[in-house]
């Protein structure tokens, strides 16, 4: 999926700020240096790049499910929607937020999928999902979710360490045998929109992973 698309170009008149890049594989290394790079972007800038994470496969894989499932009629994909009880997991259809005080609708949408329903399937921990979601349940959303998980939780081993924390102070607060509430999420928002996709807002949880095209 991704490269099929063509990107339009960047406004010149929106502020940006360069990020690091850290490479993943120096990090397993214990690299010193990388360590320390990943720290000052950990506490100076809050994001960073990830290279050498070795998940490229599975992204392909996440964005191609993506795709199918939001190419479904609404109707089906209305189904799974993620319904007034607190749950983010499951299907968000456009225009459900106000992204400003005005009102204004939100122009995207997207599907969450339960890291606990990913791990504990084909047992439902949570909720069901949309055929072009099982299906491809063991071969691409599982090995994703697991290179996340391993992902995360040496960024959260170094954090320990580098905090002067116990082992696993961190990581055990993220035990996948607990019910949580991790997720996979695929966001489509229409090219050369003009209103806001979301509105503004802090993400949930200890480290998020983003994958854009």
């Amino acid at each position: 999926m991704p490269g099929l698309t063509t990107s339009i170009p960047f406004p010149e008149d929106v502020p940006t700020h360069p990020l690091l890049v850290v490479d993943y594989k120096l990090i397993e290394a214990h690299d010193e240096h990388e360590l320390n790079k990943l720290w000052k972007a950990a506490t100076e800038l809050g994001f960073w790049y990830l290279k050498n994470h070795g998940a490229e496969k599975e992204v392909d894989g996440m964005f191609d499910m993506g795709a199918e499932t939001l190419d479904l009629p609404l109707a089906e994909k209305m189904k799974y929607e993620q319904g007034d009880n607190g749950d983010s997991f499951g299907y968000k259809a456009r225009g459900t937020i106000a992204t400003d005080k005005n009102g204004t609708r939100d122009n995207v949408e997207f599907l969450n999928i339960s890291q606990n329903d990913t791990l504990s399937w084909p047992r439902v921990t949570h909720r069901t999902y949309p055929s072009t979601v099982n299906t491809r349940m063991n071969n691409t959303i599982l090995p994703f979710v697991r290179k996340s998980m391993a992902v995360n939780n040496t960024f959260l081993s170094f954090f320990e360490c580098k905090l002067g924390l116990p082992s696993g102070e961190l990581t055990n607060r993220h035990a996948p045998s607990e019910l949580n509430g991790g997720e996979a999420r695929c966001i489509r928002t229409p090219p050369r929109q003009t209103s806001a996709g979301v509105g503004a807002h802090t993400d949930f949880g200890s480290l998020v992973i983003v994958v854009l095209f």
